[in-house]
């Protein structure tokens, strides 16, 4: 009784800091020790997770606001084009929403599978500030920390662009050219990859995705639970563009080996060479800025990093 008593307090704790951080906006950065969850969770089971039935039907606008494109008049609605690769919900039915969603003056181009906590999105966001990016996670906790995260991180760079306009008036210079705003490229979904990656991306979409520190399942019989296998590397080429690059990275040298003989056996993947791979500075990013990568660094232990570039489709 004692212990169900404690978790239930602890839980209680977690749900009233959440609420509180979000009641007059979220400003602050959140706490992780209020969104633990375990690590592993079985992308086999039924999460009850919401997706678009065909990535045109995906309304990214709750996501990148500042992208959205104002419609002169509402779309007409039209049929879904049957697409085999994209697995619809039984109850979905064959028909688009009455009216498209939004559009976004961009596309989603970069992808980050199992994102964690949101470290490496959050660097890569001023480092590439014009191009769309989003984190797929499939814990609710985790998956709730980031997105306060963001909206935290928007707000600070509003509240800074703001104050530097503020001084420039006072001392009577011009105030600084309007910037984008920072962090309003970065988004985080709730999703599991290993089974709905081709309904939120079109054949083509990515140039860019990143898988780091994945579970390694380390049992024989739980291999097929990984992120990276021949099935799913078809799933990859097919929502990459051709020259588009997947990025991998782990501390488990029998799982780094895995997914450099998985991704050299599959047809349209090619691995990077180290000179080049080493020159991307991306790779430098999920190197430090990574949770698990801060842990590794912390325990002194080594990271196993290789890119796959997408081939050309061949001529049939």
């Amino acid at each position: 009784m004692g212990g169900d008593k404690i978790r239930k307090d602890r839980r209680q704790k977690r749900e009233d800091y959440r609420r509180a951080i979000r009641q007059d906006g979220v400003s602050e950065l959140p706490r992780k020790k209020f969104y633990r969850q375990r690590a592993h969770a079985n992308p086999f089971s039924d999460h009850q997770l919401i997706y678009p039935p065909h990535p045109d039907q995906m309304d990214w606008s709750s996501l990148f606001p500042d992208y959205v494109v104002a419609d002169e008049e509402p779309q007409q609605p039209r049929r879904q084009q049957p697409d085999s690769s994209a697995a619809a919900p039984a109850s979905s039915g064959a028909e688009l929403a009455p009216l498209q969603p939004k559009r976004l003056s961009k596309e989603v181009e970069i992808a980050d599978i199992g994102c964690g906590f949101g470290g490496l999105l959050v660097a890569l966001a001023p480092t590439l500030p014009d191009t769309l990016m989003l984190g797929l996670e499939i814990r609710v906790s985790v998956t709730q920390f980031v997105e306060d995260r963001i909206q935290a991180l928007r707000a600070q760079a509003r509240r800074a662009a703001e104050a530097a306009e503020a001084e420039a008036e006072a001392a009577g210079s011009s105030p600084p050219p309007p910037a984008p705003g920072m962090y309003r490229n970065v988004g985080v979904l709730r999703a599991n990859a290993m089974k709905f990656l081709p309904n939120f991306f079109r054949k083509g979409q990515l140039s860019k995705i990143f898988i780091c520190f994945p579970d390694p399942h380390f049992k024989a019989r739980k291999h097929k639970q990984r992120i990276v296998s021949a099935t799913l590397n078809s799933e990859y080429a097919y929502v990459l563009r051709p020259g588009g690059i997947v990025y991998t990275i782990t501390d488990v040298p029998d799982l780094h080996e895995w997914m450099v003989r998985h991704f050299e056996a599959h047809p349209s993947f090619e691995r990077v060479p180290e000179p080049e791979q080493e020159a991307d500075p991306c790779v430098a990013i999920m190197r430090t800025e990574t949770e698990e990568g801060k842990k590794v660094e912390r325990n002194k232990g080594q990271k196993h990093v290789a890119l796959f570039r997408r081939l050309e489709d061949p001529e049939w």
